[in-house]
């Protein structure tokens, strides 16, 4: 934001020289990048953060300067003379998008003559680097540039009757902008249209078909307040960005619009002449009040380390445009000032009085209370998972929320509820809020696969987003069944309710979604190895959780080699090696593995606090069994038997191999290999009593799967 000197003393005495105002305000946190002499006059370049468009205007800056140095400010009272003749007599305004344009005004001139600036307007605008083309547009420009609200001029002759129509952009609509290029516009983009065509991209420029020039005598004064998030996708669609969409991108005062309307308004009569037609046209929503923000006055001493009177404090937020109310003798109370939408709490008005007072004002070795922090029990769960699989040779990664339609639909195993749509994508295609890390997952690996990375072994943690089904608002979604793939067996008991130390699973309103927690990850291991990587997160983080896995279709895997993962009796997660369609899919050269797991199930049941159990110093005994079993007897049917069978004596069961040999053991019969180690921690285990573990292990499977003992 370029200052002019001379401009800005209009406003408040400047006593002070250049370069100890451009300091000042560096202090008080408009950073300071430049200045420089320009003739008579000083052009001073601030940086304003996004937080403060109210310093986009040298009214905005001006009242800053009033507060550090304890002057009046000077605001002018715009009072244009107004003819007999009523504007609604002339023109009309119909807002058919209030969620794109929440307020729009016009006010009329007739007989207007345009000519050149005067010097004095001219100089100005050419300080802050301003290019000047007339009187109206000049005018427009300067009170823009004096209190950050962009207005426009249409040459009222010109429109196509008499309405100003406030609109969404049509599919496919071609727009002439006063740049003189065409743009083509889409669904989302605000336009101010006439009975025919697009005459203004609103909140960005003005059109060609509509622009004041050296015939224009009718003039159509436009002051609006448009939503920011639309003007700021539509200057990036376009790649048309100006000194208006950069204001409005970050806000406008609302109750300003009136004000700079009126302004502008005099300014016009003044230098080109002309009557304006009596009233304004103000089409939009209701103005809200400021909030009401209560500061304790304890509150700075603890924060800031230093006590500020409270008479200091009241001045300094009256100065800056708030307005006290009642309160007590702890506290202060205030309402907000319109064009400060960042001050809504309490820690804001600190903010204010710390910048103000002065930070140079807080001694270097000042005592500010400090009080230790713990983290949360999510966190706690986090830190282990990433112990876990950095450990296990993983990265992490992070990938956006926003996903392409194709990705969507390729894997979605939490719910077959359709995707939530955004209409400002983040990237060009993404749209969809992801129901799953997976498809960002291989995305990521292909490209690692295009750079000749060897080692491609990726996890993620973040949110997913499962819309709600119609008539449970509010309630936290289990996962949705499909005739093809059942989400959830028959006969599995109901989650159990969330144990005191983690939070309660968040609860969404109506039409938004439930944003899962969730671990994505994808390996160039094989199935078995990614499993036993699942079986280590979940045993260090539930010490006695029982994993279970299950047959599952999903689109994508390989069904011989994939499953869903249970905790417990509950849905964790879905496991499986990619199919050969669906690395074609993605574009993979190499088979990979993936994952995907809900920490928050996960966390519900973990033991954070740490345990300790001491290592029995008997030795261990090692039985290997080689069982023949029916072809669609899965291992983990027959995992689950053993451990269920062996006893308290059984220390690790381990997967060795599977054998096929149909000559010998039939067809549609398999060998599964599998090695017990078996240890006692009161007293060492005799052969005898290890043989009998093992047949009763046996026994079971047999009794079980009709298993035959090799």
């Amino acid at each position: 934001m370029l200052v002019s000197w001379n401009w800005l003393r209009e406003y408040v005495d400047l006593k002070m020289s250049p370069g100890e105002l451009a300091e000042r305000l560096s202090m008080a946190g408009l950073n300071h990048e430049e200045t420089r002499q320009l003739g008579d006059d000083v052009a001073i370049d601030l940086e304003i953060t996004s937080n403060r468009p109210d310093c986009l205007g040298h009214l905005g800056v001006a009242r800053e300067v009033a507060v550090l140095w304890r002057q009046p400010l000077r605001v002018p009272d715009p009072r244009p003379a107004q003819a007999a003749t009523r504007v609604g007599d002339v023109t009309r305004v119909t807002i058919e998008c209030p969620e794109l344009c929440r307020r729009y005004t016009a006010r009329v001139i007739r007989g207007a003559r345009i000519g050149p600036s005067p010097p004095w307007l001219a100089n100005r605008l050419r300080t802050v680097g301003i290019g000047v083309v007339n009187n109206v547009v000049d005018v427009t420009n300067y009170v823009m540039l004096e209190c950050g609200q962009p207005l426009h001029a249409f040459d009222l002759a010109r429109l196509r009757g008499p309405e100003i129509i406030v609109r969404q952009a049509r599919a496919g609509e071609v727009f002439q902008a006063i740049d003189h290029r065409q743009y083509t516009l889409e669904p989302g983009m605000c336009v101010i249209a006439d009975a025919g065509r697009a005459v203004g991209l609103g909140g960005v420029m003005g059109g060609v078909d509509s622009e004041v020039s050296a015939g224009t005598t009718e003039l159509l004064i436009e002051a609006a307040d448009f939503a920011p998030l639309a003007i700021r996708n539509t200057a990036r669609r376009l790649n048309l960005h100006s000194p208006s969409s950069y204001r409005f991108e970050r806000g406008v005062d609302p109750r300003g619009v009136e004000w700079a309307s009126r302004r502008c308004c005099e300014l016009i009569l003044q230098l080109a002449g002309g009557e304006l037609l009596e009233g304004v046209i103000d089409q939009g929503r209701p103005l809200a009040e400021p909030p009401l923000v209560r500061l304790r006055l304890a509150q700075i001493g603890r924060i800031l380390g230093v006590d500020v009177p409270r008479s200091e404090v009241e001045r300094i937020l009256t100065a800056l445009g708030g307005q006290l109310e009642p309160a007590d003798d702890e506290a202060v109370t205030l309402r907000a000032p319109s064009w400060r939408a960042d001050l809504t709490r309490e820690i804001d008005l600190i903010e204010e009085v710390a910048r103000i007072h002065g930070y140079d004002a807080i001694p270097e070795d000042v005592g500010v209370p400090m009080a230790p922090s713990h983290r949360t029990d999510e966190d706690r769960v986090l830190a282990k998972v990433r112990q876990v699989l950095t450990a296990a040779g993983f990265d992490e990664a992070m990938t956006i929320s926003m996903v392409p339609e194709e990705w969507s639909d390729a894997f979605s195993p939490w719910t077959d509820l359709p995707p939530l749509v955004c209409n400002a994508a983040m990237l060009k295609g993404a749209d969809r809020l992801r129901r799953s890390l997976i498809p960002s997952l291989l995305e990521a690996r292909r490209v690692n696969e295009s750079l000749a990375n060897d080692e491609i072994e990726l996890f993620e943690t973040a949110h997913i987003y499962l819309p709600q089904p119609a008539g449970s608002p509010g309630q936290p979604r289990q996962p949705t069944s499909s005739p093809d793939a059942p989400r959830q067996p028959a006969g599995l008991p109901e989650e159990p309710r969330q144990p005191a130390g983690l939070p309660e699973e968040p609860r969404q309103p109506a039409g938004l979604p439930d944003e899962q927690w969730t671990l994505g990850l994808t390996s160039g291991r094989g199935f078995a190895a990614v499993k036993g990587v699942v079986e280590q997160l979940v045993g260090l983080l539930t010490r006695d959780g029982r994993l279970a896995a299950e047959a599952d279709a999903q689109p994508l895997l390989d069904g011989e080699r994939s499953c869903r993962l249970l905790l417990d009796g509950q849905l964790l997660g879905f496991l499986g090696e990619l199919s050969r369609d669906g690395q074609r899919r993605f574009g993979l050269r190499q088979p990979a593995t993936v994952l995907e797991l809900n920490l928050r199930a996960l966390a519900r049941r973990a033991r954070l606090i740490p345990q300790q159990q001491e290592l029995s110093p008997y030795p261990a005994m090692v039985r290997d069994l080689n069982l023949i079993v029916s072809e669609g007897l899965a291992w983990s049917e027959l995992e689950q038997t053993v451990l269920s069978s062996a006893g308290p004596c059984l220390e690790a069961l381990r997967y060795l191999e599977t054998y096929r040999d149909p000559q010998r053991d039939g067809r549609g019969k398999k060998r599964l290999l599998l090695s017990l180690a078996l240890r006692s921690a009161e007293r060492t285990l005799t052969g005898d009593e290890a043989d009998a573990i093992r047949d009763q292990v046996v026994q079971a499977c047999a009794q079980r799967h009709a298993a035959t003992l090799l």
